[in-house]
């Protein structure tokens, strides 16, 4: 009973979100207390509401100052030279445009924190989406997938959980997987290939002008210029395929040069440029003490956030307004977390993630005994994105790695299998840093997850068949 109410009251989230009738807030957490009500434990809702925050409270809290922190860091200019850097290249080709999507977002997932990563690509990338009407889904499909690929780090968290569950080294779990994780990546850029190929078609070849380029966008001076040159304001371009693609029309262009690439103006008066290198070494040591876990990573950000404001604004009033200026986001963000915590708090105190995860691995024939592997890097698709790491990690991985030791399956191979549903687990709605994505891109989360599930789930699917052609799982 159990079983079938956890699977039910998971599509009944999704498919409200997906549809539009309920927010995410609001769907977090009347969906679960009513089927919390459902299995006569209404009772315990407090007590399992108050698990779940205190579960994610670390999480919300580092995720409240991270958001500060970074964007002080990106209001001083710390990642205007990377923003020109990926803009010289993508000019205003919509392919060239989601290709560096996926690309910065790969680089910046090095520090092995999604909501980071998310953060940092949104604001270098989100103007050009929005200037040139492209679909801001296809910019938080690529990020979320292009991510999770690099999720996979040992200092990211999957990899470190499968390693403490079934007591292996991480080095020994991960560095076999890398050929099979370098053509997940690849696919994510192929990937970003067909969808800026469709971008393209869609809107037309554009390229900018060397002013946007390189931030520097005033009303007086041609903003978009069609890809044969021209002295135009804005023209219609040339599909890929050698079709018309309509340009956004002449209104819109002025709305361009009207409000000009914010994140990008070399003149915004929070710049620090004296400051740049005290900037870059506060983040580079903030990263450092993060990987090497010298603090918990919310005491860090919050010293990070604190030493970040008075070190670059040391008067109040310039605190205050750089902290208003981002209140927006962190209110969003925390409360989808503090949301979500009513959401696994029922999830794991009704016992219906055990349930679900017993019935799931009960329906394993016992004939596919010898391909465990296989089996757990499948089965780590969809259940890396119904359930928390830890769940998975934690609770069904040693199950599995247990059934395929009687038949002869290295432990090493099925922690290698049981990182494949990466990719889409990113985009789960239990993971914290998609609501950071979704809030900065100013995309609804139905529409997020409704195009990014298939291409998340297919590149999960390719980094599997890598994995059992090189036979590292």
């Amino acid at each position: 009973m159990l079983t079938v109410l956890g699977f039910a009251m998971i599509a009944t989230f999704l498919v409200l979100i997906m549809m539009k009738k309920m927010s995410p807030i609001a769907a977090l957490v009347l969906i679960p207390a009513l089927f919390c009500v459902a299995v006569g434990k209404g009772a315990k809702l407090g007590d399992y509401v108050i698990e779940g925050v205190g579960n994610l409270a670390p999480t919300a809290a580092m995720l409240m100052f991270a958001i500060v922190y970074f964007g002080v860091m990106i209001d001083v200019g710390l990642f205007d030279p990377i923003v020109r850097g990926i803009l010289r290249f993508c000019k205003a080709d919509p392919m060239r445009i989601v290709v560096g999507t996926a690309v910065l977002a790969a680089i910046v997932s090095l520090d092995g924190d999604g909501s980071t990563t998310f953060m940092i690509t949104v604001s270098a990338m989100y103007p050009l989406y929005k200037r040139l009407k492209m679909s801001l889904v296809v910019m938080t499909g690529v990020a979320a997938t292009a991510n999770g690929v690099m999720n996979t780090l040992p200092w990211g968290g999957p990899t470190a959980r499968a390693a403490t569950a079934l007591k292996l080294d991480a080095g020994d779990i991960f560095v076999p997987m890398i050929p099979a994780l370098g053509v997940g990546l690849l696919a994510v850029i192929l990937l970003a290939v067909v969808l800026g190929r469709r971008e393209r078609k869609r809107l037309g070849t554009l390229t900018l002008d060397e002013a946007l380029t390189t931030g520097t966008v005033t009303e007086s001076e041609t903003v978009l210029v069609a890809a044969g040159g021209g002295g135009d304001r804005l023209r219609k371009g040339t599909g890929s395929a050698g079709t018309g693609g309509a340009a956004p029309d002449d209104e819109a262009a002025e709305d361009a040069a009207d409000e000009g690439f914010k994140g990008l103006d070399p003149h915004r008066a929070t710049l620090r440029p004296k400051l740049y290198w005290f900037n870059a070494g506060l983040t580079i040591a903030l990263l450092t003490a993060m990987i090497m876990e010298l603090m918990p990573i919310p005491v860090l950000f919050l010293l990070g956030a604190a030493l970040a404001l008075t070190v670059n604004y040391p008067h109040m009033p310039d605190q205050r307004a750089r902290i208003a200026a981002h209140a927006d986001n962190v209110l969003n963000v925390s409360g989808m977390v503090f949301a979500a915590a009513v959401f696994t708090g029922v999830l794991t105190g009704t016992g219906m993630v055990d349930h679900m995860a017993d019935w799931l691995v009960g329906a394993i024939p016992d004939g596919m005994g010898p391909h465990m592997a296989l089996v757990t890097g499948v089965l780590s698709i969809p259940l890396t994105y119904f359930m928390s790491n830890d769940g998975f990690y934690f609770g069904v991985v040693p199950v599995l790695a247990e059934a395929g030791a009687a038949h002869g399956v290295s432990p090493l191979e099925i922690a290698r299998a049981s990182l494949v549903g990466q990719p889409l687990h990113m985009s789960s709605p239990l993971v914290p840093a998609v609501y950071v994505l979704v809030g900065m891109a100013k995309v609804e989360f139905g529409d997020h997850t409704r195009f990014t599930v298939k291409w998340a789930a297919l590149t999960s699917l390719v980094v599997l068949g890598a994995g059992l052609l090189f036979g590292i799982i």
